[in-house]
């Protein structure tokens, strides 16, 4: 594998790296940067365009095996340099530039989909490692698709990919307005609950194996109140312990379950009731 060997910190690609870790893409089109050899990897095995890889010297056999595709850049850079451009406490030897996937409406709402739609709406959103979570049990738990409302961190923060460990890659978002989603969902018959505390059905008693979109808002603020107005309904956590609430991730993520639960339970009555005529 050929190599490029950079050695200044006013390298046009490595500035571009700290451009894209600090201010992680949104608009279509920009570059997004990942960190670590496992990441480089599952963004290969997603498909992504790798566009430009960094590696630091002396490390540059983590790439053997790895089947970069001919047109991808490869610079080898000393660790120092490399080490200065990355954002985390403890940099990673491997870093990449890549091409973001482009999620369309299509992705999340078309008739593709095998499964009844499962959504998790993000309403404003604000810590990456929160978000990074939501994805992973996201697609742990089958969920078609994530909706960014304003005011949501961008999926492509560092701490987010990394909370994802490579969900980002695969699983559809989309970044909107709440009315543009709101029409888009009353439009494909999907169900919208928000999560709240204060709630009166429980989660374990909501229809959520039919198409349903659950709302998470804010960690501090929760579900603002014009969006919280617009939903069908409005679900919750019972807690039996003396905790106000949890956390924005977790409380995805159980709700998340919960829905693969009942999906997975109607699924095998349905096909108890198939045999049964037979």
């Amino acid at each position: 594998m050929p190599f490029r060997i950079v050695q200044s910190k006013q390298n046009s690609r490595l500035k571009q790296l700290q451009r894209a870790l600090a201010q992680p893409a949104r608009a279509p089109g920009e570059l997004a940067a990942i960190e670590g050899p496992k990441l480089l990897a599952e963004a290969l095995s997603a498909g992504l365009r790798i566009h430009t890889v960094f590696a630091a010297q002396g490390f540059e056999q983590l790439l053997d095996g790895l089947p970069l595709p001919s047109e991808t850049e490869v610079l080898l850079v000393p660790r120092r340099l490399l080490d200065a451009a990355l954002a985390t406490v403890t940099p990673q030897p491997i870093a990449a530039l890549v091409k973001p996937p482009e999620w369309t409406w299509t992705h999340l709402l078309g008739s593709s989909h095998s499964q009844v739609p499962l959504l998790v709406v993000l309403a404003g959103l604000q810590d990456p490692g929160n978000l990074g979570t939501i994805l992973r049990s996201a697609e742990a738990f089958g969920a078609t698709g994530i909706i960014s409302l304003p005011g949501t961190v961008s999926p492509w923060n560092p701490k987010a990919v990394r909370a994802s460990a490579g969900s980002v890659f695969r699983v559809p978002l989309v970044a909107t307005d709440p009315q543009e989603s709101m029409k888009r969902l009353r439009k494909a018959g999907i169900k919208t609950l928000g999560a709240t505390t204060e709630a009166v059905q429980p989660a374990g008693f909501a229809d959520l194996a039919g198409p349903v979109a659950i709302l998470i808002g804010n960690e501090g603020n929760g579900i603002p109140p014009d969006l919280a107005a617009q939903v069908d309904g409005s679900i919750t956590i019972p807690c039996p312990g003396p905790v106000e609430s949890l956390n924005a991730a977790v409380a995805a993520s159980v709700l998340l379950y919960e829905a693969s639960r009942q999906r997975a339970k109607r699924s095998e009555s349905q096909r108890g009731l198939v045999g049964a005529r037979r």
